[in-house]
């Protein structure tokens, strides 16, 4: 009989600066350094997955992320495919995912030296509780006043195609080539599991749920892979210890159960296991 792990443990958060982050990260990090511009927060966690909270004051670089295969063969490491999940949304409150009409290699090498890329991405509105699925290859940017939860492979490997006239290195020729050329068609297909627990999405790589207590949610033991609760919203219990928003908790195989008391609050529960997890209700 395996051996029971204990409860949930609460992950660091590392804080990283970013030319478009912000310095006051009130409320989810009111501990973020004072003085700096804090773009990414990062939680660590086992296996393959990386998760993220973005908070932008300008609009991120024009770029694109490698595959698994590109990444490994060029730079020994994973691609990143990556999704958001929208916390906040100041006007206008925009992404860019992929293009509005295809392009060749040539014309997106030509505009990303001239800027008239930025024209050509397709623009979109978001507001809070969207979810934009990012596969490898999906040249993107991130407008400004957006608050992002991001889960993405376990990858820092970004190329740059164009950066509004900053100062900061360019990755064209591997940009160009990894970039899907056309429109963006990758969808988060989404379902209601319980009146409290959505499925946000299924790829290859991760999974995403939204749990939303109405009162309190028993995890049972026994659970065969790692998951990763962040809190979104609100504030509670979690194994007879407090939750704030802003936290990211790593859930250990075959932990003990736990029960998670928090009416009202708001959670993205993440995991790589193909297989949906199982073992959570209401009490």
């Amino acid at each position: 009989m395996s051996k029971k792990t204990g409860g949930p443990s609460r992950i660091q958060p590392e804080f990283h600066e970013r030319v478009w982050g912000r310095e006051d990260l009130a409320p989810l990090f009111p501990e973020s350094p004072a003085g700096k511009r804090i773009g990414e927060v990062w939680f660590h966690t086992p296996g393959a997955l990386l998760v993220k909270f973005l908070f932008t004051s300008e609009r991120l670089s024009v770029q694109v992320h490698p595959d698994d295969a590109y990444a490994e063969r060029h730079h020994g490491s994973l691609g990143k495919t990556e999704a958001w999940y929208v916390v906040e949304a100041q006007p206008p409150g925009e992404v860019a995912v992929g293009f509005r009409q295809t392009l060749t290699r040539e014309r997106l090498k030509e505009v990303a030296q001239t800027g008239e890329i930025e024209q050509l991405l397709d623009w979109r509105r978001v507001k809070p509780g969207d979810v934009i699925f990012v596969p490898a290859g999906t040249v993107h940017a991130i407008g400004a006043g957006l608050t992002l939860c991001e889960i993405q492979e376990k990858s820092d490997i970004t190329y740059r195609l164009y950066d509004y006239g900053r100062p900061r290195e360019l990755h064209l020729e591997h940009g160009v080539l990894v970039a899907d050329l056309g429109p963006h068609r990758a969808q988060a297909q989404r379902s209601q599991l319980e009146e409290w627990r959505e499925e946000l999405l299924v790829c290859p790589y991760f999974r995403m749920e939204r749990l939303q207590p109405r009162g309190s949610l028993r995890f049972d033991a026994g659970c065969p892979f790692y998951r990763i609760l962040i809190c979104i919203r609100g504030s509670g219990g979690i194994a007879n210890q407090s939750f704030r928003a802003g936290e990211a908790w790593l859930l250990a195989p075959d932990q003990e159960e736990f029960v998670l008391q928090g009416a009202g609050s708001e959670w993205i529960l993440t995991y790589t296991a193909q297989e949906r997890a199982e073992g959570i209700r209401e009490v």
